[in-house]
């Protein structure tokens, strides 16, 4: 009879031998109907690791959602939406933990549907290695190149090619072959270094656990053999000390820590240390943890330090070894994958999350996309769903960062729309560019405010946004006139007038639209600096842009003026006769007929110009304007 002290010794022992175990995260990606799902089935079942219960359920669900004939359906252990088995598709992601006696294994089982490559994205951030799998009937599909083109511009350099569903193709030693040889010349061209290909059935179970008769012109490992077998190198780069800052721990006055995980390096108490991107100095006194105080720290380990300075530190900055700091910089070379079903617009403003850190950028040209059959370089304008761009990215203020090659954790971004909060990308930085340590803000000893005072005015922008043929310009030359006539001094940018000179480069495609803003916002806050009212009169038909217009000045001196016209109002006082050529498909992207306009949500000044004299609404808004700014000239 075994004694409950030894029952105690054999559970603490094989606690222990759990707890030491080598641990690998791996994906399967590939195309739609690969196996991917059945896969991870097969290895959770002949695993031994499912409960009665799982098993009796499985045997039910196959018999109700399975596409096995009445057979158990493996691939419904890991689709568990219920979209996903009305489809017999994967949609999200879905994370399973398993293990043997040689290696514990995190898997993620990755969509294969082109719609959802945002979401196999996510599953290859985490991962060391991808089990590519190919249905050996179709061989190298458009998904399995664009899957392989993720996984290594993610950094992971180690690939099991499944050729799967072998058993349909009479387990012939060709197919294999053939699959075999292109893979291995499409992971060439991508720079993945190291890959094992495994002929296998994934419902049938060939090859997948043991190695199998049906197919003894292989020689090689089983899956999970070389699952079991691989070595993962994860040793990154010797960047030295990072601790990315997730919380400022100030539970009394006695006590500042700043917590957060090291992503490289070693810390140990005494070092000096330096926090980005302030460059300010000190000494770390305390290493702190949940178990208690340590002398030294390194790679993997969440601790809090405490240092010997009261030193400015916040969420999102960078704690790094005091001689191997990272770098810190705001404008940056990267590649883009595009996740969001509208395109990406160079110049529109989204926000750039790294790490803890959020902060406002633009992608300031796109240097090309890549073709994902030839990795050819194709010139673009904008990025649509699922594309890979290689872009320039400029952020409003200096962050710390390594490129991604050197760090993940430091190299890796996510874009985030500014009006939805929806992730709308991911990146991976590959450099700074040098050319912004160049430049340098020159100070100006008169500033707006001395300017405007000679003026006997502040500075202020108005915005006039409406559709063509709303009245804007026509409002925005009469508020010009009677502000003339008070003694102030302003000045109208208007769309048709500055596309005859600045802007006469520009189309009128979206991104040409967004070019267009960004252009004409920066002239006018280069005037507001100068002390002037600046009128702006566009149809700037996109909320972003506006937006960004807005953001550049500051606060108080910028007003939209919504000139609300209905779209049959502006038609019937088309004096140019466009929205005539626009229905008829002589112009296109015509704001209002095929192209949309954006209404303001929140604007300054709202003008219905409809039943009220154009002269009276100019009248409304110099009277706000003017109590805004200032009394009348004397």
């Amino acid at each position: 009879m075994i004694s409950a002290t030894e029952t105690a010794l054999d559970l603490h022992e094989y606690l222990r031998m759990h707890e030491t175990k080598d641990l690998l995260r791996f994906i399967t990606c590939g195309s739609v109907d690969d196996g991917k799902s059945t896969l991870i089935g097969r290895l959770l079942h002949d695993s031994k690791l499912l409960f009665d219960d799982q098993l009796a359920a499985l045997e039910t669900d196959s018999q109700k959602h399975g596409t096995q004939n009445g057979q158990i359906d493996f691939a419904l252990l890991v689709d568990g939406l219920a979209a996903e088995r009305e489809q017999g598709i994967t949609i999200d992601v879905a994370y399973r933990f398993f293990s043997t006696e040689k290696r514990k294994f995190i898997v993620a089982d990755c969509p294969g549907h082109e719609q959802y490559t945002r979401n196999m994205a996510t599953g290859a951030s985490t991962a060391d290695l991808a089990v590519v799998l190919v249905d050996a009937r179709k061989g190298l599909l458009t998904q399995t190149r664009r899957h392989s083109y993720i996984v290594s511009l993610l950094g992971i350099r180690k690939v099991l090619l499944a050729v799967n569903k072998m058993d349909l193709m009479d387990y012939r030693r060709e197919v294999f072959a053939a699959i075999k040889h292109d893979y291995r010349e499409l992971a060439q061209q991508l720079g993945i270094a190291e890959v094992q290909c495994i002929p296998l059935s994934a419902l049938n179970g060939d090859n997948v656990m043991t190695r199998s008769s049906a197919m003894d012109w292989y020689d090689g490992p089983s899956l999970l053999e070389h699952l079991e077998n691989v070595d993962i190198d994860r040793a990154a780069q010797d960047v030295g000390f990072r601790l990315p800052v997730q919380w400022v721990n100030r539970p009394h006055q006695n006590f500042r820590g700043f917590a957060g995980p090291i992503v490289s390096g070693a810390v140990a108490v005494g070092d000096e240390v330096v926090a980005l991107p302030s460059g300010r100095r000190s000494q770390v006194t305390a290493i702190v943890t949940a178990d208690g105080e340590l002398a030294r720290a390194g790679e993997g380990q969440a601790v809090t330090l405490t240092l010997a300075d009261e030193i400015d530190i916040s969420r999102g900055d960078v704690i790094c070894a005091g001689k191997q700091p990272a770098e810190v910089a705001d404008q940056f070379a990267a590649h883009v994958l595009w996740m969001n079903d509208a395109p990406l617009l160079p110049g529109r403003p989204y926000w750039l999350k790294i790490g803890a850190r959020m902060v406002s950028a633009t992608v300031t040209e796109i240097k090309h996309k890549v073709d994902v059959n030839t990795q050819d370089h194709l010139a673009a304008k904008r990025l649509e769903l699922n594309e890979v761009g290689y872009c320039n990215l400029n952020l409003d203020q200096p962050i710390p960062f390594e490129p991604y090659a050197n760090n993940k954790a430091l190299g890796a971004f996510i874009l985030i729309d500014r009006q939805t909060n929806a992730t709308v990308a991911a990146g991976t930085i590959d450099f700074a560019l040098r050319r912004a340590a160049n430049i340098h803000w020159h100070s100006l000893e008169i500033d707006r405010h001395a300017r405007a005072a000679t003026k006997g005015q502040a500075p202020l922008c108005l915005w006039f946004t409406g559709l063509s043929g709303s009245g804007k310009s026509t409002i925005a030359n009469l508020v010009d006139r009677r502000l003339h006539a008070l003694g102030y001094h302003s000045y109208i940018l208007d769309g048709d007038n500055v596309r005859h000179g600045l802007n006469k480069d520009l189309g009128f495609t979206d991104e040409d639209r967004v070019e267009n803003i960004r252009r004409v916002a920066e002239v006018a806050k280069l005037m507001t600096d100068a002390g002037l009212i600046v009128l702006v009169s566009f149809i700037s038909p996109f909320r972003a842009e506006r937006r960004m217009a807005r953001e550049l000045f500051a606060e108080g001196e910028f007003a939209e003026v919504f000139v609300d016209t209905p779209l049959e109002v502006c038609e019937q006082r088309d004096a140019k006769g466009l929205y005539a050529k626009a229905r008829a498909g002589k112009i296109h992207n015509f704001t209002g007929i095929d192209s949309p306009y954006e209404l303001p949500e929140h604007a300054d000044f709202h003008l219905h110009n409809v039943d009220i004299a154009a002269d009276a609404l100019a009248q409304q808004l110099v009277d706000q304007v003017v109590a805004r700014i200032g009394q009348h000239k004397r």
